[in-house]
């Protein structure tokens, strides 16, 4: 690991300012995942900014029937707490899915949105990557692509957001709060905060620099059964092949309104909300699965490795249904 200087600010524009001041510099909070990166020198922020102690760790209820949850709650407090539990239980099965419990202990939520791939070659500075270097190219195009992305890749990166809990949070149209070292803020609609790869994978979201996380904001709770079905390779501990988020809810037998969202399959959580409308006066079956799946699919394509996850994503939904 090189060297770096630290420090720890009192407030969110103090730390935003210091990011701003400093090139280089990273915001810290649970580190699981910087830390890692930084002793394999695919991350070298030449300074760190430890953010843990900035009161950004409490869930509030909001003014509108929803729920505002601070960037440094933790994920294993987010998925315990009573009113995400009973309120928004897909998001506590999510979080619940994912890692491991001593992980969950120390990551938080913003850093939980801003987490970066696991792909093997991003991982392996030997290797030529894109996202890591840009312009050197993309190893996992014809390299071993089994965990890799079927939707919304490009030919510099098939790199797939390794999130189970951004996938909920599409899902439920959370809103992300920042501030900037000027002290003014601003709200993204999670759906606008990841970006595909394009011709630039090496910026993932569209944050500028010194812009932090706050807060992440929950509207008023959906009715329906919520569930989250999560397909990896052993139970637990494990990066989703597939990984799908929905509330679904019926009446008289009939879908009075539905929801999906699906992870493992692209470089942000996926969501084809035109196609939800389609389900509104059906009955559950494999028909509606079937016409659901193929407008989530429209584009798909594996890459060898992975092209067992465009049928995986047909039969998981079809699993999802049948449970509802």
């Amino acid at each position: 690991m090189r060297a770096f200087t630290y420090e720890r600010p009192a407030t969110p524009q103090a730390a935003a300012e210091a990011a701003f001041d400093k090139p280089g510099a990273k915001f810290i909070a649970g580190g699981t995942n910087l830390l890692d990166l930084m002793k394999l020198e695919v991350e070298v922020p030449l300074h760190l900014i430890d953010i843990n102690r900035l009161g950004l760790d409490t869930i509030e209820p909001t003014g509108d029937g929803g729920l505002r949850i601070g960037a440094m709650v933790r994920n294993a407090d987010l998925a315990a707490d009573a009113r995400i539990r009973n309120d928004y239980a897909v998001l506590s099965r999510a979080l619940l899915s994912g890692a491991s419990g001593q992980l969950r202990n120390k990551a938080t939520t913003g850093g939980n949105l801003l987490q970066r791939t696991r792909c093997y070659y991003f991982y392996d500075t030997a290797k030529p990557c894109n996202k890591r270097e840009p312009g050197t190219g993309c190893s996992a195009l014809t390299g071993y692509n089994r965990m890799h992305a079927v939707l919304g890749a490009s030919e510099h990166c098939i790199a797939v957001h390794p999130s189970d809990m951004a996938v909920a949070m599409r899902l439920l149209d959370a809103n992300v709060e920042t501030i900037f070292a000027n002290g003014s803020k601003r709200v993204i609609p999670i759906a606008d905060l990841h970006r595909l790869p394009g011709t630039i994978p090496e910026i993932e979201n569209c944050l500028q620099p010194s812009e932090m996380i706050t807060a992440v904001t929950l509207p008023p709770p959906l009715p329906g059964v919520h569930s989250y079905r999560k397909v990896r390779d052993r139970a637990s501990y494990a990066f989703a092949l597939v990984s799908v988020a929905s509330v679904i809810d019926m009446a008289g037998g009939r879908i009075r309104a539905a929801r999906f969202a699906f992870g493992g399959l692209a470089h942000q959580p996926w969501r084809v909300a035109a196609a939800e409308g389609q389900l509104a006066g059906q009955t559950l079956g494999d028909a509606g699965a079937n016409r659901l799946a193929d407008n989530v699919l429209a584009g798909a394509r594996g890459f060898g490795h992975n092209d067992f996850k465009i049928p995986l994503v047909r039969r998981t939904l079809r699993a999802v249904l049948a449970a509802a």
